[in-house]
């Protein structure tokens, strides 16, 4: 390479890195002091279980649960491999039944007991699912992805350039070019990519609540912040509820305003993220907070094996 080229290079990387530093950033926990309970309840459950049976043993994955999400506020339900947050998640989308207890959806029992019904749910509640390789149809291209997206909200006889206009404007918000992922197949595209694909989605079809499963538990460090600062900042430009799936409790207490912790299929603590965090009760919550390696003191392996 020519050092022309070497220097032009080193200064267009210049000019990236002060473009991102010079870039509005969502502040996370910007909501923290807020009260929620004064805005519209958008999601509640009340002794919501789950029991599996397999031949002759029986698993309660999610143990009469309780709670109660409003309108615009970000939820972090925190548990290990196991604890039933993940089953609790497919529950909330619909996509399995409680074996007992009810949920609520904008104030009233929700009814999903028809596919017409379950497709009108299915409009204010979304998903990033935690694994972006398999979140996609390998046989449908991009194009087709974004365009299911804007005939579900309803767009579907707009014109070809303004479809082409939304998803432009989608893929922006992520900072990926609509012209460079036109006629490609998500696998063409890398995991962070396709994760910001998944957001681009959301970007189009602006639901009132968005369930983000370990959004960024299988994409490297720098893409894991970008990926957190486009959901923050949608959440802070439409109002949309979002509940996110963790076993990172140091990302719950950094991002949320209400913190449920999951042990076993039960919650045995929640609230705002500094009671929890800073003044624990339950003796999970502790363990999970002393767990989390501290640079500045020695490590505790006494919990671990």
């Amino acid at each position: 390479m020519k050092t022309e080229e070497i220097n032009e290079a080193i200064q267009e990387t210049d000019a990236a890195i002060q473009e991102a530093d010079s870039r509005e950033s969502v502040t996370f926990g910007a909501n923290r002091n807020k009260d929620f309970s004064k805005e519209p309840m958008c999601l509640s459950g009340r002794g919501v279980t789950r029991v599996f049976h397999t031949g002759k043993i029986t698993t309660v994955a999610v143990d009469h649960v309780d709670f109660d999400f409003h309108r615009g506020e970000l939820i972090s339900i925190v548990g290990e491999s196991g604890s039933g947050k993940t089953t609790l998640s497919k529950m909330l989308l619909g996509l399995l039944d409680p074996t007992e207890g009810e949920i609520s959806y904008m104030g009233k029992p929700r009814d999903i007991s028809t596919r017409a019904k379950k497709k009108e749910y299915w409009q204010g509640i979304q998903a990033i699912f935690q694994d972006p390789f398999s979140s996609y149809n390998v046989f449908h291209k991009i194009d087709s992805v974004l365009l299911d997206c804007i005939n579900m909200r309803g767009d579907k006889n707009l014109s070809k350039e303004e479809k082409h206009a939304l998803m432009t404007e989608a893929c922006s918000f992520v900072n990926l070019k609509f012209a460079e992922l036109t006629n490609k197949y998500p696998f063409e595209l890398s995991g962070g990519q396709m994760q910001r694909l998944m957001i681009a989605r959301i970007f189009l079809l602006k639901p009132t609540i968005l369930l983000a499963d370990e959004p960024t538990s299988m994409i490297d460090a720098c893409s894991r912040a970008t990926i957190l600062d486009m959901l923050l900042k949608l959440r802070d430009e439409t109002g949309m509820t979002v509940i996110f799936i963790t076993h990172d409790i140091g990302l719950a207490y950094y991002i949320s305003d209400s913190v449920y912790i999951m042990e076993h299929g039960k919650f045995v603590e929640s609230g705002k993220p500094d009671k929890v965090m800073l003044e624990p009760e339950a003796p999970y919550t502790k363990r999970l907070i002393s767990d989390v390696p501290k640079i500045h003191e020695p490590w505790d392996l006494s919990t671990v094996g």
